[in-house]
């Protein structure tokens, strides 16, 4: 049986990659961090050692008892932790002082490199689990109007762009003018900003960034952004196909299904 590790964050992510990999066929081995991994996270999952943020020789320790040489991250850590509940052992405090921790790629990418020094390789979830990428086309029902397909059109570019330019993933737009630019917020507050702004008909488009590394951070969407985008009114959702992530799949286009809203994999 294949050995996936997981290096398990804040959120619903852990859970959604680690349900993937058991169905795929992976003996599923888990890094939790206190304060941040959700508990459901030790019953998906085969073992599960749980550490402080910072422990990084107890999450190699753990990942090579296990026979771990193939690991994901999946949800993100509060920087906060790292000044606050965090217990940075000093193999931790040395990659700090290294790389610093204001960019979280950097940091990210140095964490990867300690575990490859240790033979455990950090890989994308997408490469490793097929069935929590966003297929090609359009995965709910409802298809898009003309205007729809061309605001969808014209929001495609922008997201490009706004991505290129490393400013954000998503875009709201409605009859070919720019409602919201996704910054720091994040997706849901963008949709609601977006809303305020006349929302109703709009139409949310979330790609992945051109340089973005694939290992860390890919456009990611839930039954909660269905649920925002309901508040709102917005009534299609496009998405990037083989290179964004569905959480709770089912759920997600059921809700989308029963609030009007068309997905689709672009």
């Amino acid at each position: 049986m294949r050995t996936l590790g997981i290096i398990a964050g804040s959120g619903t992510f852990p859970l959604t990659v680690a349900r993937a990999a058991r169905q795929e066929g992976f003996r599923v081995i888990a890094v939790a961090h206190e304060g941040e991994t959700h508990p459901d996270l030790a019953a998906e999952v085969d073992e599960v050692t749980w550490i402080y943020v910072g422990e990084l020789n107890k999450l190699i320790a753990a990942f090579k008892k296990a026979g771990v040489a193939d690991a994901v991250m999946a949800g993100g850590i509060k920087k906060v932790r790292l000044f606050g509940n965090a217990r940075p052992d000093l193999r931790t405090l040395a990659l700090l002082a290294r790389v610093g921790i204001k960019k979280d790629d950097s940091l990210l990418r140095a964490v990867a490199d300690e575990l490859a020094s240790e033979g455990i390789r950090i890989r994308s979830a997408t490469e490793m689990l097929s069935s929590i990428l966003t297929p090609k086309g359009l995965l709910t029902e409802r298809p898009l109007t003309a205007n729809e397909e061309q605001d969808a059109e014209f929001g495609w570019s922008l997201a490009k762009e706004i991505g290129r330019l490393d400013i954000g993933q998503c875009v709201v737009v409605k009859d070919r003018t720019v409602l919201a630019v996704e910054a720091i917020e994040g997706t849901d507050e963008t949709i609601r900003r977006g809303g305020r702004h006349g929302g109703k008909g709009a139409v949310v488009v979330k790609v992945r960034k051109p340089q973005q590394d694939v290992r860390f951070d890919l456009p990611t969407v839930g039954p909660t952004t269905i649920e925002v985008m309901a508040e709102v009114e917005a009534t299609v959702l496009v998405l990037d196909a083989g290179a964004s992530i569905l959480l709770d799949k089912a759920l997600l286009l059921d809700k989308a299904r029963t609030a009007g809203i068309s997905v689709l994999g672009r």
